[in-house]
């Protein structure tokens, strides 16, 4: 049953990156272009979103659904962090796609993203591949 609500709520969350055209290509070419602000907004307003649900989370003490306790940590800073973030913003503005929006690309026939979903795979296994060596 649970993996019918995620499938459930994954068909939706992909039907709201194509109607809001989140997952548009031209949409991600003209940000990275910088003449339009759709997708500043877009992702201004998730941050917004995130970081308050973390504060709530914290706030409230929240627990997961099983009743786990939840924590919270926060990430050293490191020059894996930027060498990484660099990979992931040019694969991003070269392909149009983040790995979310790959699969609602797919899915609403957009081919193409099949290389992309390709890239990410190659680049998510040569991690972790790699991550012993990268820097921590």
């Amino acid at each position: 049953m649970r993996s019918f609500i995620a499938l459930l709520l994954g068909t939706f969350f992909g039907i709201v990156l194509v109607k809001s055209e989140v997952a548009s290509w031209f949409r991600i070419q003209k940000m990275f272009q910088f003449q339009e602000a759709h997708m500043y907004l877009v992702i201004s307003s998730a941050v917004v979103v995130g970081a308050l649900s973390i504060a709530l989370i914290r706030a409230l003490n929240a627990r997961a659904l099983a009743g786990e306790s939840t924590s919270l940590k926060g990430k050293d800073f490191h020059k894996g962090t930027v060498i990484g973030g660099a990979l992931f913003g040019l694969g991003w503005a070269l392909t149009g796609a983040c790995p979310g929006p790959i699969y609602a690309q797919i899915g609403s026939g957009e081919y193409l993203a099949l290389i992309t979903f390709a890239g990410a795979f190659l680049g998510a296994y040569g991690y972790a591949m790699l991550r012993p060596k990268l820097p921590h």
